[in-house]
Formats: structure tokens, sequence, C-alpha cells
């Protein structure tokens, strides 16, 4: 029996009017959820499109810092040399100048970030320390060497013991740097992929971003075989 049957007829019409009512509610609350929806997801599109140019804007320097970095890392992916030739003391001097004249866009600095929306925040995370990481590391790095050639036993001692952390770094560096074509393509599909994003972010454009920040491109080979204190 309906609602309307069991008050009688006397309310029949004003518990139609009520239930016409509370549909009314229940179809004005879905669209203002999806509405909200769609406002998110625009304001995440937009995030990652500005980042994707940012990644874009930062490549070739990017690009200069991995070569200079792949040129170095065989002399200290297994520690430092006992003896460090010229050769070797100036590829390491040459990466950690590149590394430290790497200066992230403004949208991928610590601080800005925190401000992106969805999977933007991440993409943009490990740029940021990727930059902080190589940075650090290889100017540590560098700065081991020289105190290994200055001669001070005890100072050259303590280098060598505890440079396997700022080696490891410039690796996990590189690691987080590859992973950033294929986060930014995942965020590109679940964002609508080219449907959605038009010309403000085209798949060439993805496809260019997945190839330069690649494991192909940026990981560092071998993994590092030296040990903290070793």
């Amino acid at each position: 029996m309906s609602a309307a049957a069991r008050l009688g007829p006397r309310h029949a019409p004003l518990t139609a009017a009520l239930l016409a009512v509370l549909v009314l509610a229940a179809n004005g609350c879905g669209a203002g959820s999806s509405n909200t929806h769609e406002a998110a997801a625009r304001l995440q599109r937009e995030d990652l499109i500005s980042v994707a140019h940012a990644l874009a804007g930062v490549q070739r320097r990017v690009g200069d810092e991995v070569s200079a970095t792949k040129a170095a890392w065989p002399a200290v992916a297994n520690g430092l040399p006992t003896r460090p030739s010229t050769s070797d003391v100036a590829l390491v001097r040459t990466a950690a100048r590149s590394s430290g004249s790497l200066e992230p866009p403004t949208l991928l600095k610590a601080g800005q970030t925190n401000t992106l929306t969805g999977p933007a925040s991440g993409v943009a995370g490990l740029f940021r320390g990727y930059a902080a990481l190589s940075g650090r590391g290889w100017a540590m790095i560098a700065g081991a060497l020289d105190e290994i050639e200055r001669g001070a036993p005890t100072a050259a001692s303590f280098a060598r013991a505890n440079v396997a952390l700022y080696i490891e770094s410039v690796y996990d560096a590189h690691f987080g740097l590859a992973q950033i074509g294929r986060r930014l393509k995942d965020a590109y599909d679940e964002l609508g992929g080219a449907d959605a994003f038009g010309s403000a972010l085209t798949e060439r454009e993805v496809s260019k971003l997945v190839a330069d920040y690649s494991e192909a491109q940026d990981r560092l080979h071998p993994h590092t075989g030296v040990k903290l204190g070793s």
C-alpha cells in the first residue's frame, strides 16, 4: 500500500507534492556532486598541464645534467678510487657543476608543489627530489675527492668512509627522475587523456616527455656497489 493510500484521500495531494520535492532534491544533490567532481578534475588537469610544460621547459638542462652524471658515474659507482685520476676528478667536478646549476622551475620548487592538486603534485615532487638529491650528492662527492687530493689521512679516511651515502643519493635521484614520464602518462590517462586535455596537452607532447623522463634515458647503471663505512 502506498504512503498516500495509508494516509487517506485527504492527505494524498500533500503526500504527492512532498514526494515530488524529495525527488527533485535528490536529483539536485546528484547534479551538485557531479559538478563538484568535474570541477576538481578540471583543476587537476590544469595543474598537470602546468607541470608538463615546466618539465618540457627544463628538459634540456636535465639532459645536460644526466649526460654529465653518466660520464662520471663509473668513477664512483663502486666507491671512490684509491688514487683518483685527473680525468675522474674532472668528470666528478663537471657533474657537480651541472647538477648544482640545475635550478628547478618555480612550479617545481619546494613549497610550490604543495599547492598542486591531484597527480600533478606527485609528478612535481619526483622532480624536486631528483634536483635536490643529485645536487647535494655530487657536491659532497666532489668535496670528498678534494679531501683525498689534499692528502690529510684522517680527513681523507672520513670522506671515503661516508661518501657512500652521497653516491647512493645520486643513484636515487636519477631513479626518481626516470619514473616521471610513466607517472605523467598514467595521470594523463586517468584524467581523460587526449579527449579531455585537447590542444592544451597533446598525446604527442606527453609521449615526448615519457621518452625524456624514462628509465632508458635517465637511470644509472650499474647500481651502487659501495656501502656506508666501507
